[in-house]
């Protein structure tokens, strides 16, 4: 598995000039090594003779993997006098710098620009593989021509370099970390001092640390040196103490590698076991034997530092915010990885979670994470003293609240993900018109609730309505009415609420159902011979709903032969007057009175007629 940190790529459209000190590029964590090939384009060491001032049109170098060994990335660089040709072939592909650098010289010619570029060959090296690699391309002739300052002072140079991150399974656990950029010493200034961070030393069994410079002469070697720590650094015969930059390239052990360095150290005894940074320093400068003050001009482009590390790294990531309407909370849905790592990662690493910079929940991983692994988490947060629909929330793992954390990792500025999240809500309840319905008893009715929907407006889609008894079943979804085309009420006036779905969340409507007492339908007539149909006086809205009512009925003479209320029906038999009462009435018509007893209704009379 490939673990990458990329920490800063800087893709210039178009590019500019820019110089940039030596600082972390990217960063690989597990079974990785390097491995590096170049060539200059360089006749010979410049500053021996004047006798060439042009670049040779193309060179080569061999690359040679081991069976094992499996590219994971790979980097071309090349430098030069003068301005950046941005431009160069490698083997017949056109390739492009992604990134530059130039860095100038105050000479006794004038002032001296010189630049490096930089570009990712990954995929065309993992195509072509082990093979011989061609550069070509690369034409500084106009700044040469031009300037006459760079062949007088024999900085005219020109070279290239592919650097080769592999993994190994065979390898112990390391960190490979590439610093890039463009630093210079000279004559004006003779001392550099870089500072290496982003690095974990847990055993520096091994540990070695590559550079690639330009610019270096085998023959000047006044007041040079490369240390760290410092240690000064050494690779006899092919590094002197005193001459490290001297045109050496130390993979392939050749001395001819004119004007640049791509060289490999031994730092086991340079570098202590809990080290997070090292310090390298480079000088150059001293008088030579007849009193004249010389020093070497270098450019140091690279450094790449190969260490024994087993560290975890802990990121995190937000896979979903699950926020429900007019909700006070958020469900938070995440995962913890530890990809670039080479350790797991222990159970209890703590997690904060922060809305608008403050703390709200923690939480802390659950089990051991292995190098490449995660682990999912869910936790809910409560967000109801934010005022605002917006919320800025940020989740940083290993951190216990404080912005403090408990685990040494590989990469400590990688612990936190951060978004906006827009808290959805509707707007008020809409209240309807009223719907009315005639009681059918006891102030209970059969509605139809979806007559309600025409008096919804055409922005809203009906047909995704929902009813429920309550604003609260409506808000959690609960309870829907299953048949509200037949809706028997339950109390009068009752309110009846309408969900339906409107971005980004719904909208809620009100209404009231009311019971009326609607005027009563009185029959002209009945039979009330016992045979099970109209059998009773039988007005139809007005018992269990005209509950106070009086019912008189009086004969063709005037006189009250019945008296009945809401107990009491008219069977055609007589209970006032002095005959005959509980009897049957003969047939006849008959005048009624009929007194609701309801402010809104006046009395009711007219004439039934009974027959058997």
């Amino acid at each position: 598995m490939r673990v990458v940190l990329r920490i800063t790529i800087l893709f210039l459209l178009p590019l500019l000039a820019i110089s940039q000190e030596i600082q972390l590029f990217e960063q690989f964590n597990g079974r990785f090594d390097y491995l590096a090939i170049g060539n200059t384009l360089n006749q010979f060491e410049n500053n021996l003779d004047n006798s060439f001032c042009e670049i040779l049109p193309e060179s080569s170098a061999e690359l040679f993997l081991d069976s094992n060994q499996t590219a994971v990335a790979a980097y071309l660089f090349w430098a030069g006098s003068g301005i950046a040709d941005t431009e160069v072939i490698l083997n017949g592909e056109t390739i492009s710098a992604q990134e530059q650098y130039t860095v100038s010289f105050n000479s006794s010619s004038g002032e001296l620009e010189y630049f490096s570029c930089f570009a990712d060959i990954t995929e065309l090296l993992q195509l072509q593989g082990n093979t011989n690699y061609s550069f070509s391309g690369l034409d500084i002739s106009e700044a040469l021509s031009t300037n006459p300052g760079y062949c007088n002072t024999r900085t005219n140079f020109a070279g290239w370099s592919i650097y080769v991150i592999y993994e190994d399974l065979n390898l112990p656990l390391n960190q490979v970390s590439l610093f890039q950029g463009l630093e210079i010493i000279n004559t004006n200034v003779t001392e550099k001092t870089i500072e290496l961070d982003n690095i974990n030393v847990l055993d520096n069994f091994g540990a070695k640390i590559g550079f690639l410079a330009w610019e270096g002469d085998d023959a000047l070697n006044f007041g040079e040196s490369l240390s760290i720590n410092d240690n000064i650094l050494s690779n006899p015969p092919l590094n002197l103490s005193d001459n490290a930059f001297n045109g050496t390239n130390s993979f392939t052990n050749s001395t001819e590698f004119y004007n640049a360095d791509l060289d490999v150290y031994d730092i086991q005894d340079n570098i202590s076991i809990g080290d997070t940074s090292a310090t390298i320093k480079l000088t150059t400068g001293d008088f030579d034997s007849g009193g004249n003050f010389r020093a070497d001009l270098i450019i140091l482009n690279n450094i790449i530092t190969v260490l024994n590390s087993q560290l975890p790294d802990a990121t995190i990531v937000v896979d979903q915010v699950r926020e429900e309407c007019n909700s006070n909370s958020l469900i938070i849905d995440y995962a913890v990885y530890n990809i670039n790592s080479t350790d797991v990662l222990p159970a209890g690493t703590p997690i904060a979670f922060y809305l608008d910079g403050i703390l709200v929940a923690q939480a802390q991983t659950n089990a051991n994470i292995p190098i490449g692994g995660s682990e999912s988490g869910t936790i809910e947060i409560t967000i109801s003293e934010f005022d605002t629909s917006i919320v800025n929330l940020l989740v940083i793992v290993d951190d216990e609240g404080s912005g403090m954390g408990i685990v040494n990792e590989t990469n400590e500025v990688n612990n936190e993900t951060a978004l906006s999240i827009e808290i959805p809500s509707s707007e008020p309840t809409i209240d309807l018109p009223p719907l009315p319905g005639c009681d059918d008893g006891f102030d209970m009715t059969a509605f139809n609730l979806t007559t309600a929907l025409e008096t919804i407006s055409d922005e809203f889609d009906v047909n995704e309505a929902n009813f429920y008894l309550s604003e609260q079943d409506a808000i959690q979804l609960n309870n829907p009415i299953l048949n509200p085309a037949n809706f028997i009420n339950q109390l009068s006036p009752q309110k009846i609420y309408i969900r339906i779905p409107y971005s980004p969340c719904y909208q809620l409507f009100r209404f009231e159902l009311v019971v009326e007492n609607c005027p009563p339908t009185i029959p002209d007539g009945f039979s009330p011979n016992d045979d099970g149909y109209n059998d009773w006086f039988n007005i139809q809205g007005l018992y269990d709903i005209f509950d106070q009512h009086k019912l008189l009925i009086y004969n063709r003479y005037g006189t009250l032969i019945f008296e009945g209320n809401n107990s009491l029906k008219w069977y055609g038999r007589s209970n006032r007057g002095l005959n005959d009462q509980g009897e049957l009435v003969p047939v006849g018509t008959y005048f009624y009175v009929l007194h609701l007893n309801d402010p809104n209704y006046s009395s009711l009379t007219g004439w039934v007629y009974l027959n058997y």
